[in-house]
């Protein structure tokens, strides 16, 4: 008979609450099945102390896996092939492609009989989330008769035409050659074998091929926390707008864009802008600001995720022209507080923005996206009652579909389904009118 509580044993190789990006959604969603679940985390050492400190007891809530020896030479060979902090994504993904299933040989010689004697329910991989990385596991678990899942998956969202120059800054020198990762073993069973995919953007839906997607399930990879969400804007909106920019200061994420759009009004006094985050642009920022004589501008550096929420909550626009974003959470992050999102109509951002809790920027040419965003805060400055009525709607949308527990729910919808406790398959609306695009 089915559990009311399924027994799950969660791969999440990347999880640590005190870190953010991908291992902090790792972490989040694990934490959040953990409450309506009997779940056991099966991670790398690097995070073992972490979560020692968050109260789990090793052993009974998580098992580690050392894969340092591997870690180490791919860290190595990262820096050879030109990679650095907050650059050579595509370069990093290929390199966890090819040292991942050492963590999974692993697991599987932990865990496997206690797998094929049925002690889980369902087996869940959670990370790595790029759809490049193969499971060795999705194989032994089907073999067992126990359902494997896989996601959310997120990325190979298309580089937009005309921004080569920020792709070669970026060092994106494999992304030309990305979809060859379909042709490597692995790519076709893993899907095959899995009972359910999770796909996280519009953009992996349509690269997951046709004869697999009745298995996949629409799951943004991100969320909310609550309680490190809390505050809300209690602000009215007035001149100057106070505009903030949060992310990893590096070229597609685009802020040096948001400087050039927002250098009038920044003149003239309508708007002030914080941008927080650092990184590689960092320089070239502080030479715009010197060159144009750009004032209200403040450059707060990096913030520690959980002090974001008071650095941004007396502000009114999320201002974010990034230009290839894959999952957008630090857009969820501001409308959560209060703030009124302004991003660019692609990738991520966009399929968490509507026209009632913010302002989607159409896709353009670097020239046509400065334009765009100089004419979007140029209208709001005249009208900032607008932003005080989107900025209602935002709070709502974030709290009520976006927080973990919400996503929890749906994880374990899908649970109850392949476990046969439930005979109706879940259901979750993908954003978009081309779904079989």
């Amino acid at each position: 008979m089915p559990r009311p509580r399924p027994r799950v044993l969660i791969l999440a190789e990347h999880c640590n609450p005190e870190w953010v990006s991908v291992p902090l959604v790792a972490w989040s969603l694990y934490h959040a099945l953990s409450r309506i679940t009997d779940a056991h985390l099966v991670t790398q050492i690097r995070n073992r102390d972490a979560m020692l400190r968050a109260g789990l007891l090793e052993g009974r809530d998580f098992t580690t896996i050392d894969t340092e020896f591997v870690a180490r030479r791919t860290n190595q060979l990262f820096n050879l092939l030109g990679g650095s902090k907050g650059i050579g994504w595509t370069i990093n993904t290929a390199l966890v492609a090819a040292a991942y299933p050492a963590f999974e040989h692993l697991a599987w010689k932990r865990f496997g009989c206690a797998i094929r004697a049925g002690r889980f329910d369902v087996v869940h991989r959670l990370t790595p989330l790029s759809p490049t990385v193969p499971s060795l596991i999705a194989a032994h678990c089907r073999r067992a008769g126990v359902p494997f899942v896989v996601g959310p998956l997120n990325g190979g969202v298309p580089w937009p035409r005309g921004f080569g120059h920020a792709q070669r800054k970026e060092r994106e020198f494999l992304h030309y050659v990305r979809n060859a990762y379909k042709l490597l073993p692995g790519y076709h069973s893993t899907r095959s074998d899995s009972a359910a995919i999770l796909v996280a953007s519009r953009d992996t839906y349509r690269q997951l091929s046709r004869p697999f997607r009745h298995k996949a399930f629409y799951l943004p990879e991100n969320a909310i926390d609550p309680n490190r969400f809390s505050r809300r804007r209690t602000r009215k909106a007035d001149r100057p707008l106070r505009l903030v920019f949060i992310g990893r200061l590096v070229p597609y994420k685009g802020p040096d864009l948001l400087l050039h759009a927002a250098a009038p009004l920044l003149k003239s006094g309508d708007v002030t802008l914080d941008i927080v985050g650092d990184g590689a642009l960092m320089p070239e920022l502080k030479a715009i600001i010197e060159r144009e004589n750009l004032p209200n501008v403040t450059l707060a550096g990096w913030v520690p995720h959980e002090k974001i929420q008071d650095r941004i909550a007396d502000a009114d626009l999320f201002a974010f022209p990034s230009i290839r974003e894959f999952g957008g959470g630090v857009v969820l992050e501001a409308m959560a507080v209060g703030l009124v999102p302004v991003v660019i109509d692609y990738g991520g951002p966009a399929e968490l923005v509507t026209q009632k809790t913010g302002y989607l920027i159409p896709l353009g040419t670097r020239d046509q996206i400065i334009d765009r965003f100089r004419q979007t805060l140029t209208y709001l400055t005249n009208n900032p009652p607008e932003i005080d009525a989107k900025s209602a709607h935002a709070i709502r949308r974030a709290h009520a579909q976006f927080t973990w527990d919400a996503k929890a729910g749906q994880v374990i919808e899908i649970y109850r389904w392949l476990t046969g406790a439930s005979r109706q398959k879940p259901a979750f609306p993908m954003p978009t009118p081309d779904l079989n695009a």
